[in-house]
């Protein structure tokens, strides 16, 4: 392919190492792989989602890689440096995205509960634990302190890291 591209979803496969190589495989010479990284610690929404669900779940299991650890530059540099791309064909950059919903925040975190996975995985471990109502009012807060749109339209930013490979 000339370009390959990955905002959010290759970063939550098993294995970093194989998921770059298989993008430089699939890239033909002189042809890029654009990605989206969500940045772990980040102070925006996303990571700060993520560390909040995961005081609600279960230890991941023994050699568990975190997607994160794709916002992270270095992390980035050795997976694709051991797929064969050299540090100055890979540049990495902070950008922010801006999810819009035009409805109130809570409607908004109703659509991360029922549909992305790391909020789908808490909320059902919350459940388990008689925490569920926890949860909610904690990432309720976070979703209404951060929305700049106002009371019936969400405007949330958050922080993810650009990656730019060139083949």
């Amino acid at each position: 392919f000339d370009l390959v591209i990955s905002m959010f979803g290759a970063m939550f496969a098993p294995r970093p190492f194989d998921t770059a190589r298989e993008m430089v495989r699939v890239t033909r010479p002189g042809g890029r792989i654009v990605m989206g990284n969500w940045i772990p610690g980040d102070p925006t929404l996303i990571a700060r989602v993520l560390q909040i669900c995961a005081a609600y779940t279960p230890l991941p299991p023994e050699g568990f890689v975190s997607p994160v650890t794709w916002g992270m530059e270095d992390s980035v540099r050795e997976r694709f440096g051991a797929a064969g791309i050299g540090n100055d064909k890979i540049m990495c950059t902070r950008a922010t995205y801006t999810f819009r919903h035009p409805r109130a925040p809570s409607a908004f975190l109703a659509l991360f509960r029922d549909y992305y996975g790391p909020t789908m995985n808490a909320f059902d471990a919350a459940e388990r634990d008689g925490r569920r109502l926890e949860l909610q009012a904690e990432l309720g807060r976070l979703f209404e302190t951060e929305n700049r749109g106002g009371a019936f339209l969400t405007e949330i930013s958050a922080t993810y890291l650009k990656v730019v490979v060139q083949k």
